[in-house]
């Protein structure tokens, strides 16, 4: 391994990374591994002939225009969780574009390991890497019960929606060890906090008891992202979230049980799976889904390079126009930040999805205004050796 300094050069290789083989990424969405973009210094294998088998060394090119290089064959990567202290659970933002100002999420990274999560480049903040780092060094926040109970019990605190998971899934594989998601959900309950959830995860139905209590008092909501009914195609981007069928039987077994949903399809990606937004919004509405929104595909920071080099392998005939139609709908770029537009894109296309999903919305006779959760019966548990209340 070689590592180099920055050079004019080191952008691009950063964001290209190098394509690790197949058998090192078994059921993983990113294709390579690039060093994120606040080091010093990236990292490049190599093999110097000391002691590598020649069996256990392959040919592979650094990107597309590079000649190619002996890569040793390592490990298959594996997933790690390490505890991360958490002294404050409650994240703020000032967004004019989303409508919540506060979220949780319980964990850092994430394996369902989908290729076009936004989220992706967050993991540079922790000198990882957004491509394969982001989906198998994963973080657990412990303390996180006690941390949210000490934010909402500070006299100042002020209630409003919180939504929870919306940099990582809180129904990850993990969480069935590790439960913080559901010690965050008794503790908003125990204080009458509204929120809402964001996932793909069929895990959701393990805390119906908890989710219907509060959907009784119209304190949640649930958001399912749905991108595809395709199984082959969900496999090849979101490898270890649940089955396209699982996540409809979620929608269903929510709804059966008085708690509103929504259904996100996001992203939506040109050329991939824009052609089923009626399919998906259709089949969601059958299972009981209530509301229904959208994201265009975001390609922030380190995502550009590694939803380009996922297509280079899974779909190569088709990059080029999915990043016309990308560059199309955000000014000339592959993305763009801007505040209102960065969520659906502006112009002819993202003109034409928008109106699709609002003639499917109508004429499936979803929710044309989102449902409010309740703020006004926040209140403070008791704990022993409170004052009490004068009234």
């Amino acid at each position: 391994m070689a590592f180099s300094k920055p050079d004019s050069g080191t952008k691009a290789r950063r964001t290209a990374g190098t394509r690790l083989q197949p058998e090192l990424r078994p059921g993983r969405g990113a294709t390579a591994n690039p060093t994120g973009r606040f080091e010093q210094a990236f990292r490049e294998d190599f093999d110097d002939g000391w002691g590598t088998p020649a069996a256990n060394i392959a040919d592979e090119p650094i990107d597309d225009d590079a000649v190619l290089v002996r890569r040793p064959m390592l490990t298959p990567a594996r997933t790690s969780v390490s505890r991360e202290a958490a002294r404050t659970l409650i994240t703020y933002n000032t967004s004019p574009d989303i409508g919540f100002d506060r979220s949780i999420n319980p964990y850092r990274g994430c394996e369902h390991g989908c290729i076009y999560c936004f989220a992706r480049p967050n993991h540079a903040y922790v000198g990882l890497s957004p491509g394969l780092d982001f989906e198998t060094k994963l973080f657990a926040k412990s303390g996180a019960v006690a941390a949210l109970e000490q934010d909402l019990s500070r006299p100042t605190y002020m209630p409003r929606t919180v939504a929870l998971g919306t940099a990582t899934d809180p129904y990850q594989p993990i969480e069935r060890e590790h439960r913080l998601t559901r010690g965050v959900l008794e503790v908003l309950a125990r204080f009458h906090h509204p929120v809402g959830i964001v996932t793909k995860s069929s895990l959701v139905l393990r805390d119906r008891d908890i989710l219907s209590a509060m959907a009784a008092d119209g304190l949640v909501k649930v958001a399912i992202s749905l991108t595809t009914l395709d199984a082959e195609l969900a496999r090849r981007m979101e490898p270890r979230a649940p089955h396209p069928q699982k996540r409809l039987a979620a929608i269903r077994g929510l709804s059966e049980a008085g708690i509103p949903v929504m259904v996100i399809m996001a992203p939506i990606i040109p050329s991939i799976n824009d052609h089923e937004i009626e399919a998906v919004l259709e089949a969601a509405r059958k299972a009981g889904a209530i509301e229904a929104n959208y994201v265009l595909l975001r390609l922030p920071h380190e995502l550009d390079g590694l939803v380009s080099d996922w297509f280079a392998e899974h779909y190569p005939g088709r990059r080029n126009h999915v990043f016309s139609l990308l560059g199309q709908a955000r000014g000339g770029r592959s993305y763009d930040c801007q505040w209102g537009t960065r969520m659906i894109g502006e112009g002819p296309y993202a003109d034409l999805i928008r109106l699709r999903f609002r003639l499917a919305k109508t004429r499936l006779d979803y929710a044309q205004q989102p449902f409010r959760q309740r703020v006004d019966l926040f209140r403070r548990p008791e704990k022993p050796g409170d004052q009490l209340n004068l009234l």
